[in-house]
């Protein structure tokens, strides 16, 4: 560390500290430490940490100085506040994220500085050089940054010796992750500028020198300006052929008149090579930010929800999109549209055989179009109408919708105040109710609430929630034949915790017959919508009889105890008994860490008793 020429007071006289130089080396000392990130900087390195110590320490404005701190030769403290904001914010954009976030809370000066728009601009250039626009939002540089520190797909293979948790390749042009759906062979994320990113499965050597397949290696751009895009809806990613993209293009004026406008159209790739075969454009009058499909190859129907709450659905013929020609569809009103015009719908869900419309009011509405996932879903064909299949069935629940998630023959709903209603086929129990009993309306799940992400697949159901740590776990109840619940090979009518690692910005998740796929990203303007439940509609509060000062259980917890305590004593062998308090921990109401602390005490007792000795639990058992 170089110095300049001392300033003296004598002929013999030391340096001043605190002032002068003395301030411009503390400063150029820390500014070297955080933007090397604590390498090359071996000389001096404990007094230099604790200068910029003892500097942190004097700064905050509501410590004042540090208790004893007027040590031999010392004088005045230094205050970071005599610093220039502009020198202060530049050393802090050196820092990482986490530590960005962690430094704004120890004090309120430092608060003020980590949030300004000047510091993550500086971080959001770091992370992303690229990045022409910082997006919108009331912190526009923030947001961008942090969405593009928090972006991640991870995913988790079924099958082979390796089952841990493995990060997908990071587009470095990606603006954060908004949605991703995963086909065939590759994966496709949309991210929040509208850059469609084709991930590809390849051939990769690994540092052993052996060649392997590796899931999500590499990366190219789709295309651009999209809004929205979806694929065959069933489960199994076999049949996710084609890519269907809703898209934003400039298309040239028509004749006699000058410059271009700009349309919506839907653009057809196919997914194996990422070549478009087919492309669809719409007036320029017509806006539409949602697209679904349903139905066969054959007669596949695009639903398009329209800016302003409405369906127009169009039919193509799947079979014959790769061959060269051109033809005429028709965009025409859905029914619930036509019949319902006061509707405004601002999500949808769909299956092969049905569709979900969710209203601005928190309305659900459903289109069955087959009768075996009517029976299923209803647990009568009384209402099915096979000649008018697009007639959309209001569902009654107590309060607003928020999200849903569709399987193929059953469903979950989320409402406002975070309570999970499940509906449907329950044969494997994905439901998660505890049984195996089919449901025809809407069930609660009591024992949980307040989901980040809810999921139905064919024959189980995930849901990623959050502790009050903010940690984030994975839920799963149903079968679990081929690995699709980790940790539970048998399955479970009920939802427990899978044994896989969640990232700690995980905020949807998707499974597939191979793989368990999570998206991580975190956007600051999109904040938890839930409300309390009021204390008047809380399953489970004791409320007095007017007649008599007794208090009443309304929700039948000491009813549901006696019917647990029968089905354990039905239990034939030791193992069985165990098997069942497992699955009654999992049913009632407790918290995750409750449940977790029971499951792991029920296995512990369960291998003292099978003679297995002592030690920790393995998933397998």
């Amino acid at each position: 560390m170089g110095e300049g020429p001392r300033r003296q007071r004598g002929p013999r006289g030391p340096p001043s500290p605190g002032r002068g130089h003395g301030v411009g080396k503390a400063a150029g000392t820390g500014a070297r430490e955080l933007s090397t990130g604590g390498q090359g900087a071996q000389r001096d390195e404990g007094r230099s940490r604790a200068g910029v110590v003892r500097m942190v320490k004097r700064s905050c404005p509501s410590c004042g100085p540090e208790p004893g701190g007027e040590d031999k030769g010392r004088g005045n403290p230094i205050s970071v506040q005599l610093f220039p904001p502009e020198l202060v914010e530049h050393i802090i954009s050196f820092l990482p994220v986490r530590d960005v976030v962690a430094l704004g809370q120890t004090c309120h000066y430092f608060r003020e500085v980590c949030d300004t728009e000047g510091v993550w601009r500086r971080i959001c250039h770091r992370l992303s050089p690229r990045l022409r626009e910082q997006g919108s939002g009331v912190r526009p540089w923030k947001r961008a940054a942090i969405l593009n520190y928090t972006k991640g797909l991870y995913f988790q293979a079924f099958g082979g010796r390796r089952r841990c948790l493995s990060k997908s390749v990071a587009p470095l042009l990606a603006h954060g992750y908004r949605r991703f759906l995963p086909t065939k062979d590759h994966v496709f994320i949309l991210d929040y500028v509208g850059t469609l990113f084709f991930l590809k499965n390849a051939l990769v050597s690994s540092t052993l020198g052996q060649i392997q397949w590796k899931r999500a290696c590499r990366y190219v751009v789709l295309c651009r300006g999209a809004k929205d895009f979806a694929s065959d809806p069933r489960c199994d990613t076999v049949y996710r052929k084609y890519l269907y993209v809703l898209a934003t293009r400039e298309q040239p004026g028509v004749a006699g008149t000058t410059g271009s406008r700009a349309c919506d159209c839907v653009e057809v790739y196919l997914q194996s090579s990422g070549q478009r075969v087919f492309k669809m454009t719409f007036h320029h009058s017509m806006s539409f930010k949602q697209i679904v499909l349903v139905g066969q190859e054959t007669q596949r129907a695009l639903l398009l929800l329209t800016e302003e709450g409405k369906i127009y659905s169009l039919v193509v013929n799947e079979t014959q999109l790769d061959q060269p020609r051109s033809y005429t569809v028709q965009l025409a009103l859905r029914k619930v549209s036509h019949c319902l015009p006061h509707l405004r719908v601002t999500c949808m869900a769909s299956n092969q055989s049905s569709t979900v419309y969710i209203t601005d009011q928190g309305g659900v509405y459903f289109e069955v179009h087959t009768p075996g996932v009517y029976r299923d879903l209803f647990g009568t064909l009384q209402a099915f109408d096979p000649l008018d299949q697009q007639m959309p069935l209001a569902l009654s629940l107590p309060a607003k919708v928020l999200f849903c998630a569709l399987g193929y023959n059953h469903l979950g709903l989320v409402d406002e105040f975070g309570r999970i209603f499940m509906q449907g086929n329950n044969r494997y129990g994905q439901l998660g109710t505890g049984d195996k009993m089919d449901r025809g309306e809407p069930t609660q799940v009591h024992y949980l609430q307040c989901p980040i992400a809810l999921w139905c697949g064919l024959n189980h159901s995930l849901v990623l929630s959050q502790g009050l740590d903010f940690s984030k776990e994975l839920l799963g109840c149903g079968c679990g034949a081929g690995g699709r619940l980790p940790g539970w090979p048998k399955g479970s009518a009920s939802f427990v915790k899978l044994h896989i690692k969640v990232p700690l910005c995980a905020c949807s998740l998707c499974s597939t017959r191979e793989c368990l796929y999570m998206l991580s990203s975190h956007d600051i303007d999109h904040h938890p919508a839930y409300r309390d439940l009021p204390a008047s509609r809380v399953v489970g509060t004791p409320e007095s009889s007017p007649g008599a000062g007794v208090p009443q259980d309304p929700s039948g917890t000491a009813r549901a105890c006696e019917e647990y305590l029968s089905q354990i004593y039905s239990c034939s062998t030791w193992q069985d008994r165990m098997e069942k308090m497992k699955e009654i921990v999992g049913w009632m109401p407790l918290m995750a860490a409750q449940k977790d602390f029971f499951w792991e005490a029920l296995d512990m007792l369960q291998m003292t008793a099978g003679g297995v000795g002592e030690g920790p639990p393995t998933p397998e058992s």
